[in-house]
């Protein structure tokens, strides 16, 4: 999108050169065309810069939201995770509690 703009631009730019150079009317005239071509040009710059400035910021937001609900799944699925390991250690301390038994002597 960027680049299509700045063609535009570009273009328009070489065709008001053009225009001043092959123009058939006097000077003053000629001058009045080209400031108002001009400020047409720079409108349409200061419009496009918002454009980009809008994109870009709703570009950082869907980022921003994406990466809050990947947190979340990541969370989400190392909390499962961590559930698994407590219930493996929980097994493992459960027959370590066993052989210590067998070892421990009755008084």
């Amino acid at each position: 999108m960027i680049i299509n703009k700045g063609t535009l631009i570009l273009g328009a730019l070489i065709g008001a050169g053009i225009g001043v150079l092959l123009a058939p009317e006097k000077g003053k005239i000629t001058r009045d065309k080209l400031k108002k071509e001009g400020k047409e040009i720079k409108d349409q710059i200061t419009e496009d810069f918002k454009e980009v400035k809008e994109d870009v910021s709703k570009a950082a937001q869907s980022g921003k939201d994406k990466f809050k609900e990947d947190m979340k799944d990541f969370a989400s699925k190392a909390s499962y995770k961590t559930e698994e390991a407590i219930t493996f250690l929980e097994k493992q301390l459960a027959k370590l509690k066993e052989k210590n038994k067998t070892l421990q002597q009755t008084s």
